[in-house]
C-alpha cells in the first residue's frame, strides 16, 4: 500500500528524529512578488522568509492540481495499486478535494482518501502512523481506524504577533482582525474538529501571555502531570516555539518530539511570528509508534 500526502501536514517533521518512511508528498505552491515555489521543492523556510521580508506584497498560495494527483496516482498504481491518501483539512485547504476528484480519474488505482480536518504535525502524526502500519502489513481498515483515533485524540493551538497575513489570506473574518490589530491583541487559535477549520479560543495583550495562554488552554483538557505527547511547530519564531515549550513542560509530562518549521503554505497565512503545538495523550500513540504485524 502507498501512502500519499501533501506537504501542508508537515509528515516529515512528525516523523521520529532518524525515521525514514516510503511517503509520496505533492508539494502546494506559494506564490510571492510574481514568482510561484513548490514547497519542498523550489524553496526552503529560511529563503522563503528571507523573501517575504523584503517583498512589498503579501503571499499567496494554491493547493496541487487534481492533474497533479492523477499523475501520482497513476505512477504509484503501476506497482501497487492500493494507496491511501492522507490530507490537511478541508475546511482550510481546497487539497483534499484535488486528491478525491483525481481518484475519480485514475480507474487502476483503488485510492481512499482522508480528511485529517486539520494541518501541519497534527495531521502528520496521522499520515506518518498509517505509513508505519502500511510497512507493518496492516489492512486498510484497522489503518483508518488508527488514522481515526489520533485524529481524536490530537488537537492543535496556535498565536502569532502580528494578523496581516491572516487577514490578508482570508482565514479570519477582516473586521474582526481588523479590530484585534488595532487593539494589538494576540489570539489563541484552534482547530475545531467538525469542519477543520479556525476557532478563536481566546486572546492575549501580549505575545508571552498568549504563549502561557496556550499552555493553560491544555490544561482544560488534560490534568496538570498528564503524559503527553507533545510537538512544537513556529512559521520563522524560534524563540517564540522555545517558550512555548517550556510553558507546555512545566505543566506536563511531555514526549517530544523536535520542534522544526511547519509547512511554508501554512507561515504564508500566518506571518513569521506564529508559534504553535500539537498534543494528544501519549498512551495513544503506543500502538502507532511500533506497529506489530496484522
Amino acid at each position: 500500500m502507498h501512502i500519499v500526502t501533501d506537504t501542508g501536514t508537515d509528515s516529515i517533521l512528525a516523523m521520529e528524529p532518524g525515521e525514514n518512511l516510503p511517503i509520496q508528498r505533492v508539494p502546494l505552491v506559494v506564490t510571492l512578488e510574481g514568482k510561484s515555489y513548490r514547497e519542498g521543492v523550489d524553496i526552503d523556510p529560511p529563503e522563503f522568509y528571507r523573501l517575504l521580508q523584503a517583498a512589498d506584497t503579501l503571499p499567496t498560495t494554491s493547493q496541487p492540481s487534481t492533474g497533479e494527483f492523477v499523475e501520482t496516482y497513476r505512477q504509484l498504481a503501476a506497482t501497487d495499486p492500493d494507496i491511501l491518501s492522507i490530507h490537511m483539512s478541508s475546511g482550510l485547504s481546497g487539497t483534499y478535494n484535488s486528491a478525491v476528484a483525481a481518484a475519480e480519474m485514475v480507474p487502476e488505482a483503488r485510492v481512499t482518501c482522508v480528511d485529517t480536518k486539520t494541518l501541519s504535525v497534527g495531521a502528520g502524526w496521522q499520515v506518518v502512523a498509517a505509513a508505519r502500519a502500511a510497512k507493518a502489513g496492516w489492512p486498510l481498515d484497522r489503518i483508518l481506524d488508527l488514522v481515526r483515533r489520533i485524529g481524536a485524540a490530537t488537537d492543535s493551538l496556535y498565536t502569532l504577533q502580528e494578523l496581516k497575513y491572516l487577514i490578508h489570506g482570508g482565514r479570519i473574518s477582516h473586521m474582526k482582525g481588523l479590530v484585534a490589530s488595532l487593539l494589538n491583541i494576540k489570539p489563541l487559535i484552534g482547530v475545531e474538529k467538525v469542519n477543520g477549520t479556525y476557532a478563536q479560543r481566546g486572546q492575549a495583550r501580549t505575545f508571552a501571555r498568549a504563549v502561557e495562554g496556550l499552555a493553560e488552554l491544555i490544561t482544560r483538557q488534560h490534568p496538570v502531570g498528564s503524559s503527553l505527547r507533545v510537538q512544537v511547530l513556529h512559521s520563522n519564531n524560534p524563540e517564540g516555539a522555545s517558550m512555548l515549550r517550556e510553558q507546555v513542560d512545566l505543566r506536563f509530562e511531555c514526549a517530544w518530539l523536535p520542534a522544526g518549521h511547519l509547512s511554508l503554505v501554512l507561515g504564508a497565512h500566518t506571518g513569521p511570528t506564529m508559534v504553535g503545538v500539537a498534543y494528544a495523550p501519549a498512551s495513544v500513540f503506543a500502538e502507532a509508534v511500533a506497529p506489530s504485524a496484522a
